[in-house]
């Protein structure tokens, strides 16, 4: 009997079975300048459509989930890791200043579980509808034997858009200048090798769903903040937290001091502090800490700043100011 590709370890047919599950999802999240549907060898995107730009600079970013891939796959639960691929994507074009345009998913895994894909693509999709970009098209690989049984991974990439004359870049950024924190949703999708090294997550269901919560995408409020014209700076607070992010948009010879008391830490971060043990500095350089992106503003501005990003929904606090150094110091 001659050998198939099925018998080998690739289901053509669940591929195709997943690809008309995808199709209706990605046709949700279509927006102006998408240009055909899925199936195709390259998505298609209408700059000129998306616009009308004058001097238009495209954005682009990529990312992947991590290990909070294996809180998924111990709960057995798909559909949130699709909206932290993308808020990890897009978060960082945000800093840019520009809107997202459009994204494209990788998923990887030794057997299509045709269900579990769906999943985790549905969330890509409600990932892409919140942050206002198009679902333009990816690739479901099927490699026999390369990961685990049940496991998968994933990475994604975006494009954004800025016009040349409203691009951030930080230039700005003076000292005196004030810098507000926005509420993270938890740990999103960073340090979480460590969290689950020091977290009992595997006997503790409600802890496993609070680890599993996804990363807040702050496209809506950068977009309100962005018609103000009043940014001089944004940060996404990633692997890093704030001393490894935020200096990374100011100019040369400036830096930031923060008070810590000037937010509330959630206790899912004090918990992993105390179970480690883990000293402070290392919390504030491996986690968010509770603050997921920042905001740079002149001290005139704050009061329009919080009230914007209030207005989206969003939690934010004045957490500290721009100084001469080179780092981030707290107190």
């Amino acid at each position: 009997m001659a050998t198939t590709y099925r018998q080998a370890g690739v289901d053509i047919d669940a591929g195709d079975a997943l690809i008309d599950r995808i199709a209706p999802r990605a046709a949700a999240t279509r927006r102006r300048g998408v240009m055909g549907g899925l199936g195709g060898f390259g998505g298609l995107f209408s700059l000129t459509d998306a616009g009308p730009y004058v001097d238009p600079v495209l954005v682009s970013g990529t990312d992947g989930v991590g290990t909070k891939l294996k809180i998924a796959f111990h709960l057995g639960r798909h559909h949130t890791v699709g909206i932290d691929l993308v808020a990890m994507c897009v978060n960082d074009v945000l800093t840019c200043g520009a809107e997202p345009l459009f994204f494209l998913d990788y998923f990887a895994t030794s057997k299509l579980d045709v269900a579990q894909a769906d999943a985790v693509i549905a969330g890509i999709a409600e990932g892409c509808r919140q942050a206002g970009c198009a679902l333009l098209g990816g690739e479901t690989a099927e490699l026999p034997g390369f990961y685990a049984d049940g496991e998968y991974d994933l990475a994604g990439f975006v494009v954004g858009v800025v016009e040349r004359s409203e691009l951030l870049d930080g230039s700005g950024i003076a000292e005196g200048d004030v810098v507000l924190g926005v509420a993270s949703s938890g740990l999103h999708s960073n340090g979480y090798s460590l969290a689950r090294k020091v977290l009992p997550y595997a006997t503790d269901a409600a802890l496993a769903d609070e680890l599993l919560v996804p990363t807040r995408i702050y496209a809506k409020a950068c977009a309100a903040l962005r018609k103000l014209k009043i940014v001089k700076g944004l940060a996404h607070i990633t692997g890093g937290g704030l001393p490894g992010n935020l200096p990374r948009i100011f100019p040369a010879g400036l830096g930031a001091r923060l008070d810590r008391d000037a937010w509330p830490v959630p206790p899912i971060f004090q918990r992993m502090a105390e179970a480690g043990p883990i000293e402070t500095d290392e919390m504030f350089r491996t986690f968010n800490m509770g603050v997921g992106l920042c905001v740079v503003v002149a001290e005139e501005h704050v009061d329009a700043a919080l009230e914007s990003l209030r207005a989206e929904g969003e939690t934010a606090w004045r957490i500290g100011s721009v100084i001469p150094g080179v780092d981030v110091t707290f107190e």
